[in-house]
């Protein structure tokens, strides 16, 4: 149970940060941190502002990602309620380092790749349309790799059964659309390309799509290409309510408990600046909605912007200094 949930790594990442922070800590006490530190994790906060070596970490930990991101920008994609908002990959990166900074372009521009196709990268993509795509691609990265790499060898005629489990989430893969001389149309036989595919996921240590989905998804057409089947997977509502970190695709717009706590927040900033103008106001009722992703926020996102803060006043102090 504690290898299947990843107790070990949740615990390492606990006292990191409680050595780390042990000053602030020793002020509270060391049994409240690791209570608000596993309660972070049970919410999923804990990957706000993290480093992605540790949002990558766990399933757990891509998930609670995904349902972030998705709780934080969900506004993004929609307009007065109606008309969607279209965004280039560059600025749904922008979106991606607002909660981890150090994400890399690359899987933006794979999950990207999917919505694209052959089109150039700079077009622009609903919000739906991105994030059901990039969840495929970061939370089975892993799988994707080797899915890639059994295509291709499909497509070489070479043996079906050899299976490649990735040893890295480093992710090679780069050239993952089949060679221009081949009809892209054409694609792969569904019924050997599931048989590597089951294979694939009997042995992998890393997180795949239920078989079973999978197999009824490939059941509807004799071929298909590689990037037929990313389509597939993020369009299949069946694969994302088993992933459990998004809605479904009706309901993507809707959060009551949010839309609920930002009303609440709203009205208490509203209360704070009566007196203040009227534009003013209007400004700061906005707030909330940048802001409130951060609640019980983990620990270490916490200390280091009261670091931060503290650096960067320094540094103002210095420079009026030397400018008088």
């Amino acid at each position: 149970f504690a290898a299947q949930r990843h107790v070990l790594t949740y615990m390492e990442d606990a006292v990191s940060q409680l050595l780390e922070n042990r000053e602030d800590i020793s002020q509270y006490g060391i049994a409240r941190f690791f209570t608000e530190y596993f309660n972070s994790v049970r919410q999923g906060t804990h990957i706000l502002f993290r480093e992605f070596s540790f949002v990558q970490a766990t399933p757990h930990n891509r998930a609670s990602f995904l349902h972030t991101f998705w709780r934080c920008f969900r506004t993004v994609g929609k307009n007065g309620g109606k008309a969607r908002d279209l965004l280039t990959a560059q600025e749904y990166h922008c979106l991606l380092q607002l909660l981890c900074p150090d994400f890399p372009m690359e899987l933006t521009q794979k999950a990207a790749r999917i919505v694209l196709m052959d089109d150039a990268m700079d077009c622009l993509m609903s919000f739906s349309d991105f994030l059901f795509a990039f969840q495929i691609q970061f939370y089975y990265s892993e799988f994707l790799e080797s899915v890639a790499a059994i295509y291709q060898d499909l497509l070489a005629g070479k043996n079906p059964n050899t299976v490649i489990v990735p040893t890295s989430s480093s992710g090679q893969h780069r050239q993952r659309q089949p060679p221009n001389d081949c009809n892209p149309l054409e694609g792969v036989e569904t019924s050997l390309f599931y048989q590597c595919l089951e294979s694939l996921c009997d042995r992998s240590k890393y997180s795949c799509p239920p078989s079973a989905l999978v197999k009824e998804m490939l059941s509807s057409v004799q071929r298909m290409t590689f990037y037929g089947f990313l389509m597939a997977l993020a369009k299949d509502q069946g694969i994302n309510r088993a992933l459990g970190a998004l809605p479904d695709k009706g309901d993507l717009f809707l959060d009551p408990a949010m839309d609920e706590e930002l009303e609440k927040l709203v009205v208490q900033v509203s209360g704070l600046s009566v007196s203040g103008p009227a534009s003013s106001s209007a400004d700061t009722a906005n707030l909330p909605v940048r802001n409130s992703p951060r609640i019980n926020s983990p620990w270490k996102p916490l200390h280091h912007r009261r670091k931060m803060d503290a650096e960067s006043e320094g540094s103002n102090e210095e420079t009026d200094s030397s400018e008088n």
